[in-house]
């Protein structure tokens, strides 16, 4: 170190040595001037530091990709432009069933041509002042006139004519009414059921009887006026009895009932269970039991059948004991009995002690209807229901609105002051089984917004109606299966708007394959039940609309969607920003400093490459 010491300068580096400071630039002088540049570099920079930390930064670029994949979400793409197409038709041309109105005239004596008198009678009806087409759920209405007399047969040529000429004549309507309904239901061909659209049929049979004109409802899809009227008011009554029963199912204007906004009582997933209930509300007085298994479901099977296109129902039956009611009862001598006011029933039904939810068959979003048979205890017998008007009920029985029925059922020889009998065990006779079963079915009937019976129902003649054995008439379901496949649709349609509007917001939320099929399943279906509604095939039409619902909830309700809590996506960034923010923010700031190096480096190297060559 003392041989170097002064003003003397180091000696210059030789050659073979400059690979060992390849990696190192020399120090600037501590007493060089400020403004002096660094000295060159004389060798070609490395690039292993760069390499290695570039490598490092590109394996988390590449590890990117593997951790979005593993924390993606399934998602099934949803029809959402199908949903929305559904939406604007359904908005824009409501669902409406076309149906066919066929007049027929049977005179006993030749008047006017019947041909012209054809044509003149299907003008007439078709351009009626208060019009036809007084239903929501009516399409188009097709008018045809027949007018048959003895030795002519003629029927207007717009439509085709189901009436088959000859087969029901004058005569036959003094058979009596069920057999004329018969032969009526025949002489039309069955009606104009299956898959075609509805034909409804008015028969006007002229008759010199003093007793005035009656009406007459059928069973079927058909109705007949009995008596002495002229051509006008033929054609008044055709579009009365048309419009007010065919059309509206007798429900008089701004009174609830089907299609005011009463929902009927089927499940979303269209199952119904009927749970039929004998309640013994004090054993130690008497025991009743029933044959339900064999007289209940002969009965009950042809009201399962007609309604099975908008609900597939199940029936079941128990017996309960130790049932007694919430409400208080008074004494009346003068009723003879104990009276049960309209006020109390709210709270007839004791659901503390009525363990009535007990059916097997209700399974997911079903409906179950309660129909209960109370037989009152011996210090309450008999028990009666007084009208607000002070009459007393005559089936003593009420209806609970989306829950079912009660019928109070006093026993025979039942009075004030009934002795017990000891907990003896009788059986419902069948008669009075039967008696109180019709008059489950009217409840069951007022449940699904039709009237219990048209006893009192009439217009400005007298008016009759047939009981069909189903419980339900033809032209009740055709307006069941009308306003039910209406229904059903807008709901659907709420259900799957409502599902995409949930999906879109829900950015993580698991959508399973079979949901995404779910709905395609119900888009087909609701289209199904619309074009079967322009073609006026109502029975049709409710299946389809029922399936499509159902489908429609069962993805809205899929346990995929609702055993699982979604998270935004915020919180999906909260979770993995904490770890991987720090270490790709460090690496990154590495991989730009090292980067920043080389190339300061490197333009060193390529200055003192051309100082060289300068000065060679």
């Amino acid at each position: 170190m003392a041989e170097i010491a002064g003003d003397e300068t180091p000696p210059l580096p030789s050659s073979s040595g400059a690979g060992e400071s390849s990696l190192y630039s020399s120090p600037p002088s501590p007493t060089a001037p400020a403004g002096d540049k660094p000295p060159p570099r004389t060798t070609k920079p490395g690039t292993k530091r760069l390499v290695l930390t570039a490598s490092v930064f590109l394996s988390f670029l590449v590890g990117l990709p593997f951790l979005l994949k593993s924390t993606e979400i399934h998602r099934s793409p949803l029809p959402s432009d199908a949903i929305a197409d559904l939406s604007r038709r359904l908005h824009s041309h409501p669902p409406s069933f076309p149906c066919g109105l066929h007049a027929v005239f049977l005179r006993s004596s030749p008047g006017s041509p019947a041909s012209s008198l054809a044509d003149q009678l299907e003008r007439a009806i078709s351009t009626q002042p208060h019009g036809l087409a007084a239903s929501p759920t009516a399409g188009n209405i097709s008018v045809s006139v027949t007018v048959q007399s003895d030795g002519s047969c003629s029927s207007s040529s717009t439509v085709a004519s189901p009436w088959r000429c000859g087969s029901v004549t004058t005569a036959d309507s003094v058979r009596g009414d069920e057999v004329f309904d018969e032969l009526l239901h025949s002489a039309l061909g069955g009606g104009g059921g299956g898959d075609r659209m509805k034909v409804y049929t008015v028969v006007f049979i002229e008759s010199d009887d003093e007793k005035g004109t009656t009406v007459v409802i059928g069973k079927h899809r058909h109705a007949w006026v009995v008596g002495k009227i002229d051509e006008a008011e033929a054609v008044s009554l055709v579009g009365k009895v048309f419009v007010k029963y065919f059309l509206n199912g007798g429900i008089e204007e701004g009174v609830t009932g089907i299609g005011k906004g009463e929902f009927m009582p089927v499940g979303s997933d269209g199952n119904v269970v009927l749970s039929f209930s004998l309640l013994n509300a004090d054993p130690n007085d008497w025991v009743y039991d029933w044959d339900f298994e064999n007289i209940g479901e002969r009965m009950l099977n042809p009201v399962v059948k007609a309604l099975q296109p908008i609900a597939d129902i199940n029936v079941e039956s128990q017996v309960l004991y130790h049932t007694p009611k919430s409400s208080f009862s008074h004494s009346d001598d003068k009723l003879g009995g104990n009276v049960l006011s309209m006020g109390d029933i709210p709270f007839f039904v004791n659901s503390n002690e009525w363990h009535l939810d007990t059916s097997l068959s209700a399974t997911g979003r079903s409906k179950v209807l309660q129909f209960v048979v109370y037989v009152p205890s011996a210090r309450e017998c008999p028990l009666y229901l007084q009208l607000p008007d002070g009459e007393l009920s005559k089936t003593n029985a009420f209806i609970s609105p989306m829950w079912g029925g009660v019928v109070i059922w006093n026993p025979p020889g039942c009075s004030l002051g009934s002795k017990k009998t000891s907990g003896t065990q009788t059986k419902i006779s069948s008669q009075e089984l039967m008696e109180t079963l019709e008059i489950f079915i009217g409840q069951l009937r007022q449940l699904f917004g039709l009237k219990a019976n048209y006893h009192a129902q009439g217009m400005d003649v007298t008016t009759k109606f047939l009981v069909s054995e189903k419980g339900f008439a033809q032209w009740e379901l055709d307006l069941l299966y009308r306003h039910h496949a209406c229904s059903n649709l807008l709901s659907c349609l709420a259900t799957l708007e409502s599902l995409s509007s949930l999906v879109e917001s829900l950015p993580r939320m698991i959508v399973m394959d079979e949901i995404g099929r779910q709905v395609e399943l119900s888009l087909e279906a609701a289209s199904l039940a619309q074009r079967n509604a322009t073609l006026g095939i109502s029975d049709s039409s409710a299946v389809s609309a029922t399936r499509a619902r159902a489908l429609a909830e069962d993805a809205f309700f899929h346990p995929s969607i609702s055993s699982i809590s979604y998270a935004s996506v915020e919180h999906y960034f909260a979770i993995y920003m904490p770890f991987f923010a720090p270490v790709s923010l460090h690496v990154l700031l590495a991989a730009i400093k090292e980067l920043k190096r080389y190339k300061v480096e490197r333009g060193k190297y390529s200055a003192f490459l051309a100082s060289q060559a300068t000065t060679s």
